[in-house]
């Protein structure tokens, strides 16, 4: 795996550390990169085809159907019916994704989660499933090696953070980095959803720190403090993503006070399609 340089941002006054795994790669970047490491190193000759499954605009999505393109694997992409608006875009993660070759499956709401379930009954050896968001233990593997490049690289800072959907780049950065504490915010539903995809997996270290946000918002929504959030970070010198970063950022600048090391997760392209909406809804600010 290629190795992420650390920098430096002054935010509110505050010197920042940011890890740049958003760097490695236009598409293969941030958080998925680390979390396909299993599948990036294994020969293309073991698999045919790869499926999953989620949001239309996911930064795993896009991340996967670049993998399979450099593999020469069949990507296979379920989700629920698109709206139209979305079936209009030109660019954004899902454009991009198909671009790319990955084969979209709209699957009706009614049924969607029973066939979810479903996917694993009968499946060849050719082929293999990753989960939503890439939640998988197969993902452990590829935090280690981040852990072990945060190391070697010896930032001065004794803690980290990185925004959490399904909690799996948090979980394992924080069970590879005991010596270290791990901030995160869950960005799609409350504390104990996140907590509860987390334990599925593996139970909760002690140096793994979930941040509350003082707001309630729903994942995906545009709001004014996030765009605002965003901006104050790329006048600062980095543009980070509009869906999980602004949330984990607030919670920082709020509740921590110690030098940090951000670990950038990437999914700066999908900002594109994010600002559309901005602009739709706020049009003086986007």
């Amino acid at each position: 795996m290629q190795n992420s340089p650390i920098s430096k941002i002054i935010l509110e006054g505050r010197e920042f550390l940011i890890k740049r795994d958003d760097l490695i790669d236009p598409y293969l970047a941030g958080n998925k990169y680390r979390k396909l490491y299993t599948l990036l190193t294994t020969p293309k000759e073991k698999f045919r085809t790869l499926i999953s499954y989620g949001g239309t605009q996911s930064n795993a999505m896009l991340a996967i159907a670049a993998m399979c393109k450099k593999k020469g694997w069949e990507f296979l992409y379920y989700t629920k019916p698109l709206s139209t608006f979305l079936k209009e875009q030109k660019s954004g993660n899902l454009a991009d994704a198909l671009r790319l070759g990955m084969q979209h499956i709209e699957i009706e709401e009614e049924m969607y989660r029973e066939f979810i379930s479903s996917l694993r009954l009968n499946l060849d050896e050719k082929t293999f499933i990753v989960d939503q968001g890439g939640a998988d233990m197969s993902a452990k593997t590829g935090l280690e090696v981040l852990a072990q490049e945060i190391r070697e690289q010896n930032p001065e800072a004794n803690a980290v953070a990185t925004p959490s959907g399904t909690g799996t780049t948090a979980l394992f950065l924080a069970l590879a980095l005991p010596e270290y504490r791990v901030y995160t915010t869950p960005s799609v539903g409350g504390v104990e959803y996140l907590q509860e995809q987390m334990q599925a997996l593996h139970a909760l270290p002690k140096n793994l720190f979930i941040l509350e946000s003082k707001k309630k918002y729903h994942f995906a929504k545009p709001y004014r403090e996030f765009y605002e959030m965003y901006k104050k970070l790329q006048e600062a010198g980095v543009e980070f993503d509009l869906l999980y970063a602004p949330s984990l950022w607030m919670a920082l600048l709020e509740q921590v006070e110690e030098k940090v090391l951000y670990i950038h997760s990437g999914g700066v392209s999908g900002n594109r399609s994010m600002l559309e909406r901005y602009s739709k809804k706020f049009g003086d600010l986007a």
